[in-house]
């Protein structure tokens, strides 16, 4: 809630509201009888789920995984098909952007992270808001791998994927909290390549941090200079080739918006576990898989409201046990009985093996419901 805040989801669900409703409904249209009967207009709870199940995906190490096989009554496991329908799932990740499509080629021509900019900007914003660093602060480039069409892709034959999207970061040396990040969007467009790019790289990512460490690609003698202005000290290493240096001392989805939000969970929950350490120190003490331990308990606490409000089950017999197993720990609203010679309907929750018919309807959602799936409670106890 901290640092993936309601405002960052308004951004999400904002742009939602603005995707042609042809689109949407082809989309919803294509999904089987019974899915389509319990989908909803993407909420909050709709996206954290979404969220948690990308979070569980990677605690599983399934995120290179088809979701075809995560959601498969065999091979997958049951929190996925339990939270949503797999179809929800890829209209999700089908329809989901962080823009307005109608200006973005206007705003591309100046910008080249357009797509994604502004919940890029709240959400590195609020990053030195949750934690205060140590005496100690690293910055370096991270490499989010992708190899589909970005324009400001980068080749680092260095870095373990080789091909992705360049971050700048800075963090905490302790705890590795990310404190500051930057997209590297490479020079602009028929511009010439950025003079002294270390040294505006370092200054913009410690603003009001003490000691800086970082490695010879941003180190300079003019940052040094810089940051002894400013009262900071730096610990780097320095190329033998550089000027400065005496002669005896000479002795690297197909859809980048949607990796880049990848990668803002990513850093989001793994500073969601430091600042939970840094107020909970004995949590699972002596434990050596915290972090999982962690990520996977955040998972499922984005998924159960969306578990708890579903209609009907999921087909897979355990997806269906472990529906039914969170939503009987909730209050349920009382239902009333219609009156006599309403029309009769099957059950909107039983399997179509019972096809169970009633004409008692549920007094929140109004869909038909039978005795089986129903609680009896009091005014008292539902509110």
């Amino acid at each position: 809630q901290l640092t993936l805040t309601n405002q960052l989801c308004d951004v999400v669900m904002e742009e939602w509201k603005r995707t042609p409703v042809a689109t949407c409904e082809a989309l919803v249209n294509s999904m089987p009888k019974r899915v389509k009967a319990s989908w909803k207009i993407l909420d909050e709870i709709h996206l954290k789920a979404y969220i948690g199940l990308l979070i569980l995906a990677g605690v599983f190490k399934s995120n290179g995984e088809s979701t075809s096989s995560l959601w498969n009554a065999e091979t997958g496991r049951a929190i996925f098909p339990a939270t949503m329908s797999l179809e929800s799932f890829h209209i999700i990740s089908q329809i989901i952007r962080f823009d307005d499509k109608r200006t973005r080629l206007q705003r591309r021509e100046l910008d080249k992270l357009a797509p994604i900019r502004e919940l890029w900007d709240k959400w590195v914003e609020r990053l030195p808001l949750l934690y205060n660093p140590g005496l100690n602060v690293t910055v370096d480039e991270r490499l989010v791998p992708f190899r589909g069409s970005c324009p400001f892709r980068q080749y680092m034959p260095n870095k373990p994927a080789k091909y992705g999207i360049k971050i700048w970061a800075a963090c905490d040396a302790q705890s590795s909290y990310a404190c500051n990040m930057q997209v590297y969007t490479g020079k602009p467009s028929g511009g010439a390549p950025e003079r002294n790019q270390g040294l505006r790289v370092v200054l913009d990512m410690t603003t009001g941090l003490s000691d800086i460490v970082c490695d010879n690609f941003l180190t300079s003698y003019l940052l040094g200079e810089e940051l002894l202005k400013r009262k900071l000290t730096i610990l780097e290493t320095i190329r033998k080739n550089k000027p400065e240096l005496p002669k005896d001392c000479q002795r690297m989805t197909a859809c980048w918006p949607l990796v880049i939000f990848h990668n803002i969970i990513d850093v989001s929950a793994y500073n969601a576990f430091v600042i939970w350490r840094e107020i909970n120190h004995d949590w699972v003490d002596g434990k050596l898989n915290r972090r999982r331990i962690f990520l996977e308990q955040l998972g499922q606490a984005l998924v159960r409201p969306h578990i708890e409000r579903r209609r009907s089950l999921p087909k897979t017999s355990a997806a269906a046990a472990m529906v039914k197993e969170i939503q009987a720990t909730q209050p349920r609203p009382a239902v009333a009985s219609p009156p006599q010679g309403q029309k009769r309907s099957r059950c909107q929750v039983c399997t179509h093996r019972n096809d169970c018919k009633t004409s008692t309807r549920c007094e929140k959602c109004n869909l038909f419901i039978c005795k089986e799936h129903t609680y009896t409670i009091c005014t008292s106890c539902s509110q």
